[in-house]
């Protein structure tokens, strides 16, 4: 059933408690904000909410449950008053439970907005695989407040405090903007037809998109492979592959496909020539053909002729996917197969979708992400999301 969403409760002079996915890349080293499109991406939520008392919620980083100074909110508290303009007032708290978060929900008034301190400062609370210990830290997070807003979908697929158990304390419990969208267009992709549906899946690891893969392979009438994802593919059927990156376990999860997916076989192309450089020599780049990797060469890229053929698969989509760069994306000249798909999806007449920061930074560098139908700003729970049909962060809240 569907869920509801802001639009379907009022919450005027509620104190709402929202998930938000302010999880912002900082410069290396620093506290400045690299690119601020996640804060950018809740103010339609944010702003619905004016006539409330909004409580922020965000995690930032893997601080492994101790306060990281590199890791603290506060620059999106800032970057978030720039956003939402003078008249709103915004204030960061320094802690997500206590009494400095009491105080300041107390002295709220409707329109204020409160942005707390990174929930996995409180890791092994807001982690916590035991319920019971995960109930009663989502309790002290959603103390002060009469309802729960989830617009963090990068956060949905985990069962974590802050996204799953705070909604099982407050009443109503319902999805932001941005949770709508990214549901309305994945729900898209997962119930494609199978003609003209392509899937095109890039990155390092196999083992991790394995699920997505048993998943869409048999629904989809064709999957692209490329980035790292191909050399492990390549090793389990036996072939050379140098000094490529091939990280453990993605051989493995490779040859499992291979060996379990044999009637949809046909559907799942792998590259046929790749860019590699000399890594052993002279540095020296040259073009191969997908079975000649030499030992002491790195394979980075797909190659031109797969560049073609997979870019000519996309722009004759009905439905496309993309998760993952086709190669080593940061290091010229090796971005070049990434920014080919992205330009094909760029021209695709069909029904869109990008999800993964690789996948999203190419359409945007190339400024084709208002030609996509949708860009996914959770990369994990994209692909969870077009597995299963469902995340946890969803389903629990409230139906229509």
């Amino acid at each position: 059933m569907a869920k509801k969403t802001i639009r379907d409760v009022d919450l005027t002079g509620k104190v709402v408690f929202a998930r938000v996915d302010f999880n912002a890349p900082y410069e290396k080293g620093t506290l400045n904000i690299t690119d601020d499109t996640r804060i950018g991406a809740a103010l339609d939520t944010i702003k619905h909410l004016s006539g409330s008392k909004l409580v922020l919620a965000s995690h930032h980083g893997r601080p492994k449950g101790k306060r990281d100074p590199m890791e603290t909110l506060a620059p999106c508290a800032e970057r978030l008053k720039e956003l939402l303009g003078k008249k709103v007032k915004v204030t960061f708290i320094d802690d997500c439970v206590g009494e400095a978060k009491a105080a300041a929900i107390a002295a709220m008034n409707d329109g204020d907005v409160i942005l707390l301190e990174n929930t996995r400062f409180y890791g092994a609370e807001e982690e916590k695989k035991d319920q019971d210990a995960l109930m009663a830290f989502a309790k002290e997070l959603a103390e002060g407040a009469d309802a729960f807003v989830n617009d963090a979908f990068g956060s949905s697929h985990r069962k974590h405090a802050s996204v799953y158990g705070v909604p099982s304390v407050l009443e109503p419990a319902v999805m932001g903007f941005l949770v709508e969208k990214e549901v309305a267009a994945l729900s898209t992709v997962y119930n494609a037809p199978q003609e003209g549906f392509v899937v095109v899946l890039g990155g390092a690891k196999v083992d991790e998109k394995i699920g997505v893969i048993k998943s869409l392979l048999p629904r989809c009438e064709k999957m692209l492979i490329g980035g790292a994802m191909s050399w492990a593919f390549f090793k389990a059927q036996g072939k050379e592959i140098g000094m490529s990156y091939c990280p453990e376990g993605s051989p493995e999860a490779a040859e499992e496909i291979l060996c379990k997916m044999g009637d949809h076989l046909d559907k799942l192309i792998l590259p046929s020539d790749v860019h590699m450089q000399n890594v052993q020599g002279d540095h020296s780049l040259i073009f191969a053909r997908a079975d000649g990797i030499r030992p002491g060469w790195d394979a980075l890229d797909i190659g031109p002729e797969t560049q073609e053929q997979y870019a000519e698969i996309v722009r004759a989509a009905g439905t496309v996917f993309w998760n993952g760069p086709m190669g080593k994306f940061e290091d010229k000249p090796f971005d070049e197969g990434t920014l080919i798909i992205a330009e094909a999806m760029g021209d695709c007449p069909g029904f869109n979708v990008v999800g993964g920061g690789d996948s999203v930074a190419a359409v945007t560098q190339m400024g084709l992400a208002e030609k996509m139908d949708h860009v996914s700003t959770g990369g994990g729970a994209s692909l969870e999301y077009l597995e299963e049909g469902a995340l946890p962060g969803i389903d629990i809240l409230d139906e229509q």
